[in-house]
């Protein structure tokens, strides 16, 4: 490589790095799919050459875990809902729907024990061991943390991790779940954009919810979508996550392509809700307000405000390099639509991430308060799939309608 460009010297460094990267992903255990669905937000920031290899390891990787027995399948029903559990469930298919994060998806039909009354359900069933599966991924993630810095710029794997692993708790209790959908489906009742399945049934390792027909995900979409159906999609995707904090008071944490289901009517179907944020009094308005003065291009409030909420180190930022930074970032915000793109994301990382840019240095003067962490991964990972999607939206109409400080 003596001689050769700088550019062609990186892109040779990013395709090794991405073989390690393959090699530890291809050892994941049983719980391999929740770090599949997590890392493909990275997929969008990749180089063209790299994204289709990266995106052929994470399928394999979400594919790789092999279904349950169906003796497995039949003692974990056992387990959860007695003996005669198929008095409460007297059509259930064996074969698997769909597999899940950390467990696996069951079409059936479900009695109400009070009622009588019958239900087409999804059940779905946590894998036996699906905690200690877990805990041995973040183990083998986090040795390839740093990798990530190399084959995405600008992306942060390590947080990634670290929050992945305060959340396998939650991931692991399928009753939290339904409390938290049982609340966004009574939200979004009757939503133009967005439908919710009920949940109806819990235990511990299980989560019986109304079944919703689908044609497909956005990562169907992502691959062979019509611009129409990227951008319609990307749009209620937007809606979907800036609504639900304050409808519900929760964000969906889990911003992963194939949570978010086509249905026959054109609305999103939305499942798994294992990953909330709790945000009783929805999204803090101090975002709202600082992303209008920047907006409005007045960075001595933002400087100012950034400072009092923590966002920025000691050191004094002149609003004059602090603009500069933020510019780019904000453009969705500033435009009447904007095009969300690969290229973009691309820019945005490898602009904040060269030790050479001004953009490094300013980076290195923030820092993210940990009561603000969830949301920014969870928004970061929102504009991953809408430049995977390179939908357009008219995200500055919808940021004035659901984020509070925005449209004051």
């Amino acid at each position: 490589m003596v001689g050769a460009p700088a550019q062609a010297v990186l892109t040779d460094v990013q395709r090794r790095t991405a073989d390690q990267i393959f090699s530890v992903l291809g050892q994941l255990k049983g719980g391999a799919m929740k770090f599949g669905q997590a890392l493909s937000v990275f997929e969008a920031a990749l180089p063209d050459e790299l994204a289709g290899p990266y995106r052929d390891a994470l399928t394999k990787l979400q594919d790789a875990a092999p279904p349950m027995p169906t003796s497995t399948v039949h003692r974990v029903m056992t387990a959860e809902f007695g003996v005669d559990w198929r008095r409460r469930f007297p059509a259930f298919d064996d074969q698997p729907a769909a597999a899940a994060s950390i467990g696996q998806v069951h079409r059936a039909t479900y009695r109400d024990p009070e009622t009588g009354d019958e239900t087409e359900v999804a059940v779905k069933l946590q894998y036996p061991g699906a905690g200690d599966a877990l805990l041995s991924d973040l183990r083998q993630i986090s040795r390839i943390a740093k990798l990530f810095g190399v084959l995405a710029p600008g992306m942060d794997v390590k947080a990634l991790v670290a929050e992945l692993r305060e959340r396998v708790a939650e991931e692991l209790d399928y009753g939290l779940e339904a409390e938290a959908q049982r609340a966004f489906a009574e939200g979004f009742a009757d939503d133009p954009y967005v439908v919710v399945p009920m949940p109806l049934a819990h235990t511990e390792h299980a989560l019986v919810s109304t079944w919703m027909d689908s044609s497909g995900s956005l990562a169907d979409v992502i691959d062979h979508g019509s611009k129409e159906d990227r951008d319609r999609l990307g749009e209620a995707f937007v809606r979907f996550l800036f609504a639900g904090p304050s409808r519900v008071g929760l964000l969906h944490a889990d911003p992963h392509p194939g949570n978010f289901r086509i249905l026959d009517d054109g609305r999103l179907g939305v499942v798994d809700y294992g990953a909330v944020a709790r945000l009783p009094d929805g999204l803090p308005d101090v975002i709202g307000r600082l992303l209008r003065a920047s907006v409005d291009g007045d960075y001595e409030a933002v400087v100012a405000g950034l400072r009092d909420e923590g966002f920025l180190r000691g050191e004094a930022l002149d609003p004059e390099v602090m603009e500069r930074y933020l510019a780019p970032l904000i453009e969705p915000a500033r435009a009447e639509t904007f095009t969300f793109s690969r290229a973009w994301l691309r820019a945005q990382g490898q602009r904040l991430s060269r030790p050479d840019a001004e953009g490094f240095g300013t980076a290195r003067q923030l820092n993210i308060p940990r009561e603000y962490l969830l949301i920014h991964r969870v928004w970061m990972g929102g504009v991953g799939i809408l430049c995977q999607l390179g939908a357009t939206a008219p995200f500055r109409e919808i940021l004035a309608e659901s984020l509070p400080g925005f449209a004051d």
